[in-house]
């Protein structure tokens, strides 16, 4: 996907807390720990990983090049870059002592095969750390897929839809306990972001929920218009100002 490093930062606030709240869920730290990050984005939030860990080399990784080169501002020798998405790193033989990952792995597909590959590539007495946004029945995604069910969309996305992935809490709890983790903490946790009215929240979404429905749209004018369609769905639900923003994470952590 093509991501626009701009718009993204626009609440860089709101979208750095969760991670700091997983930082915290990172604990046993050593000395020379293989560390990889997995969806990385700018790279920002992960060379605060650097103060976290003794002397430990991050690797960060992500599928868009926008985002990287932001990200090269902040390689040193312990951390570095690298464009790569997260199923093509887990087709290498690479391992980690922690694998951390904050607001990627919603965009992949099949998480209930997916986690244990993840698992896998961790060093025995290693910790997963995973930050995934699971608000997508809150009505801001609601409303991306009514437009997208309308038409001229429903014929244009050609059968198109956009897949969520995340499961129930429970789910992943599940599965850690199945691949052999253990001190397992799994909780939502719900961020109370206060917008200002309905064009931050369209603002807000234009970042990141609503990237897959635009680009499945080949021709420019029905982008724009659908754009427009979204930010009017918006409106009619947000009339008010402020609006109360409750956005849902789920945060999971094992040691294996």
């Amino acid at each position: 996907m093509a991501w626009n490093p701009e718009i993204y930062a626009q609440f860089k606030d709101e979208r750095s807390a969760p991670f700091f709240d997983l930082l915290n869920l990172v604990d046993d730290v050593k000395d020379n720990m293989s560390v990889i990050d997995l969806g990385c984005g700018t790279g920002e939030l992960t060379s605060k990983l650097l103060d976290h860990l003794r002397d430990s080399k991050v690797l960060g990784i992500d599928s868009s090049a926008e985002m990287l080169k932001k990200a090269k501002h902040f390689e040193t020798n312990r951390l570095s870059f690298i464009q790569r998405n997260i199923e093509e790193q887990l087709n290498l033989n690479d391992t980690f002592d922690l694998i951390i990952s904050n607001a990627a792995i919603q965009w992949c597909s099949n998480h209930k095969e997916l986690f244990p590959r993840i698992i896998s590539k961790i060093n025995k007495g290693g910790q997963l750390a995973v930050q995934i946004p699971s608000n997508h029945e809150f009505i801001v995604h609601q409303l991306l897929r009514k437009v997208a069910e309308t038409e001229p969309y429903k014929t244009a996305y050609h059968s198109w839809t956009r897949e969520y992935t995340v499961l129930k809490i429970e789910d992943y709890a599940k599965i850690l306990y199945e691949n052999k983790g253990n001190d397992i903490v799994v909780f939502e946790k719900v961020f109370p972001h206060v917008m200002e009215d309905a064009e931050a929240i369209y603002n807000w979404a234009s970042g990141t929920a609503m990237i897959p429905y635009i680009e499945n749209l080949s021709d420019e004018n029905l982008k724009e218009k659908f754009k427009e369609d979204y930010k009017q769905e918006l409106k009619n639900i947000f009339p008010e100002s402020p609006v109360f923003y409750p956005f849902k994470r789920t945060f999971m952590t094992a040691k294996f």
